[in-house]
């Protein structure tokens, strides 16, 4: 088995959600550099994890890796991801894979020219209890999915300045940079997406200038609904983050803040399986370590990713035109077939906001 030379790029606060798992890693992984900007940073980040080689600029680390980890501000990903690939390096990308198409479709072409593994960081695709969920769905253990709701209800403000607080370096608003987990499991759950509308807001984030609140419902084409809400302004909660998923034999909970996953039918509740609270950071680099070593497509592949992307700035896109977003034809992507023996496919019948047949002059009203 190959123990992999591997360079961290980007040490604030998302690195640190990846120090505590380089350990048990140790015969996979010697983390060999740390780079930010902020050199102070990288020298706590590289202190952490013993690494030998604190740098402020990645293109002084290259040479000395195989594999490399962009925990990096969204607009800096292509940058910094291109650099890496050119240098026949394989990268593990945070999501968003990058904040446009074209920079998405670039790091993936370049990745198949080098031959190099690309791989987008969807921790909550590797959680045992997600992994357990999909196989509910698709075993038909409770019957037929029909609905599916998401949510994530956090307390997310970032000090001026930052980053993240822009819709130009965060790609978007909340929808895209957090929400994008979620229409991701979301396809991987319920399949290939027909129409689909989002509603964001800055009210209870005005610190954000992109939406800090958003709802997002997707219909399918087999006929199953699915729904994420999400938000950066919750000072309190009781879901949090969860998943409910209705089947036609009750509804399978997934509390991620309990590490529960629970089967609910009338009065009765039948705990399934538990798992620890945090994101599964260990099982997304293995599976990166894995596909490296087995020369295959990471199970979170770029083309994955790059789906998953469309689906949302085609739900933005609807949003701004104040339309119902047309999805066929997006997902094509074997991972998203959703379950076996779908239900009776439906008939697309698009919706519009805009009414034609109320006069202009009314249709604000």
């Amino acid at each position: 088995m190959t123990r992999h030379r591997l360079a961290i790029l980007g040490c604030g606060g998302m690195e640190k959600s990846h120090q505590a798992v380089f350990g048990d890693l140790a015969d996979r992984v010697e983390v060999v550099a740390c780079v930010d900007p902020i050199r102070e940073r990288a020298e706590a980040a590289g202190q952490a994890l013993g690494a030998p080689i604190v740098a402020t600029d990645h293109r002084e680390v290259l040479d000395e890796v195989d594999c490399v980890l962009g925990v990096l501000p969204h607009h800096v990903h292509h940058s910094v991801g291109m650099d890496a690939l050119r240098a026949g390096k394989h990268v593990l990308m945070e999501k968003p894979l990058a904040v446009t198409e074209l920079q998405c479709r670039e790091l993936q072409a370049e990745a198949q020219r080098q031959d190099v593994t690309l791989m987008t960081a969807y921790p909550m695709r590797y959680h045992p209890l997600v992994i357990k969920l999909k196989e509910l769905i698709d075993e038909h253990v409770y019957g037929q999915l029909f609905h599916m709701s998401i949510w994530t209800e956090q307390y997310t403000r970032y000090e001026e300045g930052h980053w993240a607080l822009k819709k130009q370096t965060l790609g978007g608003g909340q929808f895209v940079s957090h929400g994008c987990h979620y229409i991701d499991l979301l396809l991987w759950y319920c399949g290939a997406p027909v129409q689909g509308i989002h509603l964001g807001s800055t009210l209870g984030t005005p610190w954000m200038e992109g939406e800090g609140t958003s709802d997002a419902v997707i219909r399918f084409e087999n006929g199953i609904l699915g729904y994420h809400g999400g938000t950066w302004g919750a000072k309190g909660s009781r879901l949090k983050y969860a998943i409910h998923a209705q089947f036609s034999e009750g509804m399978v909970e997934l509390d991620f803040r309990a590490g529960t996953l629970t089967h609910l039918h009338g009065p009765d509740e039948t705990l399934l399986a538990t798992h620890g609270t945090k994101k599964n950071v260990m099982g997304e680099l293995v599976e990166f370590f894995d596909a490296i070593d087995e020369a295959r497509a990471p199970h979170t592949d770029a083309e994955q990713s790059i789906q998953g992307l469309q689906v949302i700035w085609a739900m933005y896109e609807a949003e701004r035109t104040g339309t119902m977003a047309d999805l066929r034809g997006i997902v094509t992507h074997p991972e998203f077939c959703g379950p076996p023996e779908p239900a009776e496919p439906i008939e697309f019948t698009p919706m519009v906001h805009n009414r034609t047949d109320v006069p202009a002059a009314d249709r604000d009203a």
